[in-house]
């Protein structure tokens, strides 16, 4: 007798790099096929895209991660991640499987604004983006919010809250940045995996309503 595979809840080692991953019913069950997404996930420099992919992806996330160098210190601006390290120059990729077949391929973009030229191969295929959001540098959330805009691509904001920083009402948020009222708003923590799920099925959800019939 074949033994059927254990109901998951969550992802077991999500994020965790070398974790054994954990066959779905989808994966095992071949009558059936998945529902495979591509969400892009943007926003400005250092709001937080890569660990927003690292939080949740089942497999190890592919990082185009590279060490700053004094050469972007008149490009990049620091003051508010003053700790920050290293950047995205490429993108960031995971996956995590959402209601037992519903696939979501993450794509994470970089901020700079000299590499928002790798922007349009990105988006090609998603079906809506995550713009993250940093409260104490609302400027930056512009450039990603107007693209999105011009392309009628469904989308939420995400307000990532970073410790020792106010936490503003959703409204408040969509006030400052005059965002859509059918636009989504959502507070999360882009550490907390839970978090980030709560905001990728906010924004499965606005691209279903919005979808054509």
């Amino acid at each position: 007798m074949t033994a059927t595979p254990p109901a998951t809840s969550e992802i077991p080692g999500a994020g965790i790099p070398g974790a054994e991953e954990v066959l779905q019913r989808w994966q095992t069950d071949r009558s059936r096929a998945p529902i495979a997404t591509k969400i892009v996930i943007a926003g400005g420099f250092g709001v937080g895209k890569t660990t927003f992919v690292g939080s949740v992806s089942e497999i190890t996330p592919l990082q185009t991660e590279a060490l700053m160098t004094q050469a972007s210190e008149s490009v990049d601006d620091l003051e508010a991640t003053p700790e920050k390290l290293t950047t995205t120059v490429a993108m960031d990729f995971g996956r995590i499987t959402l209601e037992n077949d519903l696939v979501l391929y993450l794509f994470g973009t970089p901020g700079q604004q000299r590499f928002w030229f790798m922007w349009d191969d990105l988006m090609r295929g998603a079906i809506g983006a995550v713009v993250m959001v940093d409260t104490r540098r609302l400027d930056d959330s512009f450039p990603a919010l107007d693209y999105f805009e011009s392309l009628g691509l469904p989308y939420v904001v995400a307000v990532n809250h970073f410790e020792g920083t106010p936490l503003y009402q959703p409204e408040d948020v969509r006030d400052a940045l005059s965002v859509a009222p059918s636009v989504p708003v959502v507070r999360m923590d882009a550490r907390r995996r839970i978090s980030v799920v709560d905001a990728l099925l906010a924004l499965v959800r606005h691209a279903v309503d919005v979808s054509p019939e």
